[in-house]
Parts: structure tokens; C-alpha cells; sequence
């Protein structure tokens, strides 16, 4: 028979308990490589800053408010960037969330088990096509076949009012708003998909099965003790998801126009932080360069930002369940 090892109490002064060195070193590691994100991020963003700085100095306030971004004249206003960053991301998400937590939803609870890997297959797939695929598809085939379609949509929707000027553009072309929204749709669905699958995969089958037992169609079922379960991880997949759709840069700058203007009709061209920055740095110097730096402190400001905002409403939502 082993001997089992002695208590904890009976061990001598000069004795350590079996595994404490080891425990204690896991722990040690753990915290670095948990400080270590914080400090890479927190390096990042005061190099971005510093970098910028002269930009920030020279416009002021006007740099996150002006409009106007004429680096020949040395002004330099990225209110048009924010605004085409949330529009393009905003309208892929408008389209990505349903469509990957559908396919999501499909996979875990109706689709056939062989079927299932087939289609877990495909989407994986679709995550690794690079980007530039997905813009050189958007500029030569989508882009082109869309013109007429958004010239057709902007007739039929003129006559109601705001939803008439949100479907037009001055001028309307297969390169705005609209298809570049379209396109990070596509590229993001996948990860959302991906992130959302594995967190139904986690829901509690007896949950399920209790839900259903009580005489719950399966759509009660999926809204009962699905949703409810992994509410946090469907927030996280999107919030990973909008993060790969405000930073892209190859495939945005090929299917948006790159034209710095602030307008309301999607089918107009328009142009995104990480576009305006991968389409000007090339040439940039100086005050310019700052300026393009600039812009992508504001982008990761901005995602850090809306992190915390979708973390604080999730952590809510939580707290309201648990009471109820």
C-alpha cells in the first residue's frame, strides 16, 4: 500500500508542504502574464500618444470635432473618420449578429451531427481568407452589381421621409457606406459564429431538457435556457467581432471611396480611421504623420470604450436575472 503523506500540521519547520513550491510559482507566472497585457497596453497607448502629440497640440479640441481634413493646409479634422468607423461598423453588425447567432443556433440544436461538422468546417474556412481576398471580391464583383441595385432602392425609398435620404448618396456608387458595411459583415460573421457556437455548446443539457419536459416548444426553449446562459458570450463574440470590423483596414479601403465627408446617405462614399491611416501613411510626414497617428489613438480609445460600456451592460443584465 502507498503511504499516504503526512498532514499539513505535522510537518516540520524545515518541511513544505507537497506542491506549495510549484503552486506558488504557477501563481507568480499567472500574475506576470496577467500584468503584462496591461502593461503592453498601457506602452502602446503612451507611444501612440507621444507619437501624435504634435497633432494633438497643434489642432486642439478641433481635431476630434473639425470636419475638415485638408493635410495640404495642415488641417486636420477626424470627426468624418470616427463617423465612417461606427457607420460601415455599425451596419455590419446590423447584418453580421442575426445571421451568425442564426447559423449558431442551427448548428448546436437542429442541424444533423454530421452535417454539423461540415458547416463548422466552412465557417473556419471563411475566418482564414485574408482580407485583401474579401476587398478585391468587394471592389470587382459586389461593388459593380450593386450600383444599379442601390440606384433602384434610392428611387423606391425617395418618397419617405429620413428613410429616403439614409438609401441615396450624392453621388451613388458601388464604393460607400453600404458596401463596405456589407463586406465586414461577411468577414466578421464567421467569429461571431465561431465564439457564439461554442457558448450554446456550453449550456447545461438537463437545462435544455427541463425546459422542454415542461412542455416548452423549442423556441421557449432556446429563449428560456439557451439565450439566458450565454448572454455574456454572445455579447463577448459580438464585442471581438465590432473590434474586427472597426481596425480593418485592406479590404475597407478598397470598397468605401475614401472620401472624407460626413453625411447621412449610406449608398455615398465616405472613409474609416484604419482605411484613412493604411491609405496615407505611405506619404505622410510630419504634423500628417502625427495626425494618422492620431487616429489610431482615437480607434483604440474608442474600443477600449465601448468595451467597458458592453461589459457594464452584460454585468446589469446578469445582476437583474440573479434578482428575478
Amino acid at each position: 500500500m502507498v503511504a499516504a503523506s503526512p498532514p499539513l500540521s505535522h510537518l516540520s519547520d524545515g518541511q513544505r508542504a507537497p506542491g506549495l513550491v510549484a503552486d506558488r510559482a504557477f501563481r507568480t507566472v499567472a500574475l506576470l502574464a496577467g500584468l503584462s497585457v496591461l502593461i503592453i497596453l498601457g506602452l502602446i497607448a503612451f507611444s501612440t500618444t507621444q507619437q501624435a502629440w504634435p497633432a494633438f497640440r497643434h489642432q486642439g479640441l478641433s481635431y476630434f470635432t473639425a470636419t475638415t481634413w485638408d493635410p495640404a493646409n495642415g488641417k486636420f479634422g477626424t470627426l468624418t473618420f470616427l463617423y465612417g468607423t461606427i457607420v460601415a461598423s455599425a451596419i455590419a453588425l446590423f447584418f453580421a449578429v442575426p445571421v451568425s447567432i442564426g447559423i449558431a443556433l442551427f448548428i448546436t440544436e437542429i442541424a444533423p451531427r454530421r452535417a454539423r461538422r461540415v458547416i463548422v468546417y466552412l465557417i473556419d474556412l471563411l475566418a482564414a481568407v485574408p482580407s485583401v481576398v474579401y476587398g478585391l471580391w468587394g471592389f470587382l464583383v459586389l461593388a459593380p452589381k450593386l450600383t444599379g441595385f442601390y440606384t433602384n432602392v434610392s428611387h423606391w425609398t425617395k418618397p419617405v421621409p429620413l428613410i429616403g435620404t439614409m438609401f441615396s448618396g450624392r453621388p451613388i456608387t458601388g464604393l460607400s457606406f453600404m458596401t463596405a458595411g456589407l463586406v465586414l459583415a461577411l468577414m466578421i460573421t464567421p467569429i461571431i459564429t465561431s465564439i457564439t457556437r461554442e457558448v450554446f455548446a456550453t449550456v447545461p443539457v438537463a437545462q435544455k431538457e427541463g425546459a422542454v419536459a415542461l412542455g416548452a416548444t423549442r423556441w421557449e426553449m432556446i429563449r428560456g435556457a439557451v439565450f439566458p446562459h450565454s448572454r455574456s458570450g454572445i455579447v463577448g463574440g459580438v464585442l471581438i467581432g465590432l473590434g474586427r470590423a472597426m481596425g480593418e483596414t485592406i479590404a475597407v479601403a478598397m470598397v468605401i471611396g475614401s472620401a472624407t465627408s460626413l453625411t447621412g446617405r449610406l449608398f455615398s462614399p465616405g472613409n474609416t480611421m484604419a482605411a484613412g491611416i493604411a491609405s496615407q501613411f505611405g506619404e505622410s510626414t510630419g504634423d500628417y504623420r502625427a495626425a494618422l497617428v492620431g487616429l489610431g489613438v482615437v480607434l483604440f480609445a474608442l474600443t477600449i470604450v465601448i468595451g467597458v460600456i458592453a461589459r457594464g451592460f452584460v454585468a446589469r443584465l446578469e445582476a437583474r436575472s440573479a434578482g428575478a
